[in-house]
């Protein structure tokens, strides 16, 4: 083998390794999946005081898509999209022969303290302070809110059977009933400047995380979220 051509594949092999390190896990050119972390961690506000610590993870565009070259590709927040848990990001093309669009998949996790579980527990339980711990949990890993504070979850019973160290959200706990159709109520409406309060004869039972429907003294209709022993918070 001559020396020219010694030096020509030795030239290959090096362009070859550095494209390859310019390309990211996702398959993306590292510069786009910068841009796609970016705004997934600006979407979160990551970094701002308050915020809980974020890892954003970016998944792969599905293998059977073919997309015509193209030689400006821009990232972007589909209308409506909520960076949290499984989500996506728009990537469109803007400068090609044939303009496309497609999403790609992002995992979007926030970590922040919240009550764990420090052993297995069967549906039906009923918790105890010896049942739960604080931990740093992934908040977003679902829709339902965790628990905080120990005092919102003692004593309440459990929907679903739970594992040693499983987070505790509101969807794991059966719904407290605040009242009953027929009982007075005491009805709430807070805004900005104004803090009314007056009482209304329940419709409907007030179970907690569902709208209740109460009835004034003067019969207007009123709707509302249980949100106490005999409390009902309008809804504006």
């Amino acid at each position: 083998m001559n020396m020219l051509r010694l030096f020509v594949m030795l030239c290959l092999a090096l362009a070859a390794g550095f494209a390859h390190a310019q390309e990211a896990a996702s398959g993306l050119p590292a510069e786009l999946e910068q841009q796609v972390r970016r705004i997934a961690l600006d979407g979160t506000h990551a970094g701002a005081p308050g915020v809980p610590r974020v890892e954003v993870s970016v998944g792969q565009l599905d293998s059977r898509l073919r997309l015509a070259p193209c030689a400006r590709i821009e990232p972007y927040l589909p209308a409506g999209t909520r960076l949290w848990g499984r989500t996506r990001i728009g990537l469109r093309c803007t400068e090609g022969a044939s303009k496309w669009n497609v999403y790609l998949p992002v995992t979007v996790k926030l970590y922040g303290r919240a009550l764990v579980t420090t052993s297995t527990a069967p549906a039906g339980g009923v918790l105890a302070a010896a049942d739960l711990i604080q931990a740093e949990v992934d908040l977003a890993e679902e829709n339902s809110a965790v628990i905080t504070d120990s005092a919102l979850a003692v004593g309440r019973t459990l929907l679903q059977p739970m594992k040693a160290g499983q987070t505790l959200r509101i969807a794991h706990l059966k719904p407290r009933q605040w009242f009953a159709a027929g009982e007075m109520v005491k009805v709430r409406a807070q805004g900005q400047g104004f803090n009314v309060e007056s009482e209304a004869e329940a419709m409907t039972n007030g179970i907690e995380g569902q709208t209740a429907r109460v009835r004034t003294e003067g019969g207007r209709i009123l709707t509302g979220q249980p949100v106490g022993e005999r409390q009902l918070a309008l809804s504006m």
